[in-house]
């Protein structure tokens, strides 16, 4: 707060039972369901204010689109060829193109 001595503004709070504490964070990362918003060298800030915890986040961000690529695993991949008896390159394309979605993609390969 502007006009005030940090020191009364630390006593001030502590009679509060309001404690403050800096977390040298490098990155934070808030993933939302369109986009993701990237803070690169955030000053961060954890506030213990009655026991409960909040987080204060101050710095430049950038706006990320969510990639909408499912993560295919090797497991995942074996499963579909095994249950539709498709090559490699087919089963990852049904995962893809069902988005993840196992049953999905098994069920597009037995048609």
């Amino acid at each position: 707060m502007p006009g005030i001595n940090p020191r009364k503004m630390q006593k001030m709070m502590q009679k509060m039972g309001i404690s403050q504490s800096e977390i040298g964070a490098t990155k934070v990362i808030i993933e939302t369901p369109e986009k993701n918003l990237v803070f690169e060298n955030p000053q961060v800030s954890q506030v213990n204010m009655g026991g409960q915890e909040t987080f204060q986040i101050a710095g430049e961000y950038e706006e990320v689109e969510k990639d909408s690529t499912p993560e295919i695993s090797e497991e995942d991949v074996k499963t579909v060829m095994d249950q539709t008896e498709s090559t490699e390159e087919a089963a990852k394309q049904a995962i893809e193109d069902s988005k993840g979605d196992l049953a999905e993609a098994i069920l597009k390969l037995k048609q």
